[in-house]
């Protein structure tokens, strides 16, 4: 089992990449300040503008923030599902005590889901943030068209 609370930043993805090494049974992760993603959506702001109006979602400095923070759980979560994992996504404490209180729980089942790798990789594109694929989701790059998927 794989546990993280409060891991900072890229740390919850450390923790996703030591447990799809050691082929962990579970992981239980409880992500906070990311701020990897935002980065990224704020280098490539200005031709995200012009190319599509989901760019609103992340114009203003504290909306950058907060879709980075929300993206990136989304494509934790769709990268544990397209290694093998049944995810589930809820809250650890009520939001009164905290507004980084996401968990996510993984279980390994075994069952790759090719559509999930597809969705993390439009949803890179679609952000324009593509070159994140290389850095947070090396695994994919290895799966290819495996039919285990």
């Amino acid at each position: 089992m794989v546990t993280a609370l409060h891991a900072c930043d890229t740390a919850t993805d450390d923790a996703i990449a030591f447990g799809l090494k050691k082929h962990a049974k579970f992981m239980v992760l409880v992500p906070c300040c990311q701020a990897e993603v935002a980065g990224f959506l704020r280098e490539s702001k200005a031709l995200s503008l012009s190319r599509t109006p989901l760019s609103e979602l992340w114009r203003h400095p504290l909306h950058t923030r907060e879709i980075g923070s929300q993206v990136t759980n989304v494509l934790r979560c769709l990268y544990l599902e397209a290694m093998g994992y049944q995810v589930t996504v809820t809250e650890l404490v009520g939001w009164e005590h905290s507004m980084k209180n996401e968990l996510i729980l993984g279980r390994w089942t075994g069952q790759r889901k090719r559509s999930a790798a597809e969705r993390l990789r439009a949803i890179l594109a679609e952000f324009g943030i593509a070159d994140l694929e290389s850095l947070r989701f090396p695994e994919l790059a290895k799966l290819g068209s495996d039919s285990n998927l």
